[in-house]
């Protein structure tokens, strides 16, 4: 059973808001070499909303994620921000990749990590001003990290790692934040820290994308999901959206546990399921370059 394509994105898109308040993907499509990786990717995403983009390993979530910040190229299709091609607006678009992608052996401070997130706005071979610094500090404060600034990055935790990469998003101060499992391989405590700012960014009114295999932070977290499974399934509010239609073709017909009913809290999911997975016997792995 196929489920409408738009679903896949016309319906959702037909009520969305002026696309100058939105950021927009229309026909999107990826490839890596002659492999087409991901395609038909329709969304306009509002102000102050927080979209789930789910799938089984080797989707195309991550590649999705990197295609809007500009770390893969499209194949066709477009993506604008705020009626602006995103090409040129990468400083307002604030990426946190998975934590296995990074390497934890470079010798740099947490208070450097941080700083990072200010190179859009002080410009490479600049010294940080006052205005960076205090960025900074209060963007290791709200992950509470502060404390550990002057410490290596690579002898904290995988969780206080986490903590200061979102940290280095928030300095940055961005329109759009594209969080790539984020909830993966951390600590309790500092998933309720990433929770916590997610809430915060969503009443600030920024774009938050999350890719993630937790279908019960998903459902209960997001206003809307992004289903893909190397092509846009489905693509709407998660009332909608969450579904065991959407859900099956989703993920091609493997066992999918229906979690939770959408709405409910992204503390209750995590509360009531936090070592429950999408579906049954299917860790998550990664394969190259789509997740």
């Amino acid at each position: 059973m196929t489920v409408p394509a738009q679903n896949s994105g016309q319906a959702a898109n037909s009520a969305a808001a002026d696309h100058d308040s939105c950021l927009v993907l229309r026909d999107v499509a990826v490839a890596y070499g002659r492999k087409v990786v991901l395609r038909e990717v329709f969304a306009d995403i509002r102000r102050g909303q927080v979209v789930g983009i789910i799938g089984p390993n080797g989707s195309g979530k991550s590649t999705l994620l990197k295609a809007i910040v500009g770390l893969v190229p499209l194949l066709s299709g477009k993506i604008t921000l705020f009626g602006r091609s995103v090409s040129g607006l990468k400083d307002r678009i604030a990426y946190v990749p998975q934590r296995e992608l990074v390497d934890w052996e470079f010798p740099v401070t947490v208070f450097d990590v941080a700083m990072m997130g200010r190179l859009p706005s002080i410009g490479w071979l600049r010294r940080p001003r006052k205005q960076d610094v205090e960025a900074v500090e209060d963007a290791l404060d709200r992950v509470g990290m502060l404390a550990y600034r002057s410490d290596q990055i690579g002898r904290l935790s995988g969780g206080q790692q986490q903590r200061v990469f979102i940290a280095r998003a928030l300095a940055q101060d961005a329109e759009v934040y594209l969080l790539d499992e984020p909830m993966t391989g951390i600590d309790s405590a500092t998933q309720e820290v990433i929770l916590r700012i997610i809430d915060e960014l969503r009443a600030e009114g920024r774009i938050i994308l999350l890719a993630t295999h937790d279908l019960a932070s998903a459902s209960c977290a997001c206003d809307c999901l992004c289903c893909v499974n190397q092509r846009m399934v489905s693509y709407g509010p998660t009332l909608e959206t969450y579904t065991p239609e959407v859900m099956e073709q989703t993920y091609g017909g493997l066992p999918v546990i229906m979690l939770n009913r959408p709405g409910a809290g992204l503390r209750d999911a995590h509360a009531r399921d936090a070592h429950t997975h999408a579906h049954e016997g299917h860790s998550h792995t990664h394969d190259g370059h789509t997740h």
